[in-house]
């Protein structure tokens, strides 16, 4: 018996592989620059911003001294002393103490003394005491009354000003001279009840040598 060729018929279907999936491309890693900490020599160093002015508002009143190492805007009243960087005095600001700043300007009323490097007064401000400065601007219009004083130091505190002056050489004064010696004042004639005292006196001393 002749059994069918199989050549001809198809053989078993392999199993299809599957193919490698497609790798995404890589990305390439960010990586922060490195925080400057200045020691490189010539990289510029960030420099610390300025804090804002501090104000007082208008509506505000204190009484005691006030200290800053920034600047103060004052539209208020203030009754005591203020030191500052930068000092402005407002349109409706009244200060009674003493303010010390590198630079004042002022618009309204100080009563007290002026201590400053600069110091400008504007057309109205109102000044009553002394100003001690290194350079002052009056602008026409402002009132001021008392002294004023130029030093290259205003900002300098009143025991070291007296000890420069200490140390500087006394100016030449005369010697005193003595004061001149009391008149010698007439000795009083004697009156009239003791001239006839001493005249009865005398007559009984006669009477009774007799």
């Amino acid at each position: 018996m002749f059994s069918k060729s199989r050549i001809n018929e198809p053989g078993p279907k392999k199993a299809a592989t599957p193919e490698p999936a497609q790798r995404a491309p890589e990305q390439p890693m960010y990586r922060a620059p490195a925080a400057d900490t200045g020691s490189s020599s010539g990289a510029p160093q960030a420099t610390k911003a300025k804090p804002a002015a501090s104000v007082l508002s208008s509506d505000l009143t204190i009484t005691g001294n006030l200290k800053t190492t920034g600047d103060v805007v004052v539209e208020g009243m203030v009754d005591g002393d203020i030191r500052a960087h930068l000092l402005t005095v407002g349109d409706s600001a009244t200060i009674r103490g003493e303010i010390v700043a590198d630079d004042i300007v002022i618009n309204g009323r100080v009563i007290g003394r002026v201590r400053g490097l600069k110091v400008r007064l504007t057309s109205s401000a109102r000044v009553e005491g002394d100003i001690i400065h290194k350079t002052i601007a009056i602008e026409s219009g402002a009132h001021f009354e008392g002294s004023v004083q130029r030093q290259d130091d205003p900002l300098a505190t009143n025991a070291r000003v007296q000890q420069q002056q200490q140390q500087q050489p006394a100016a030449y004064a005369p010697a005193p001279q003595p004061a001149p010696a009391p008149a010698p004042q007439p000795r009083p004639e004697p009156s009239a009840a003791v001239r006839a005292a001493a005249e009865s006196k005398k007559a009984a001393d006669e009477a009774a040598k007799k």
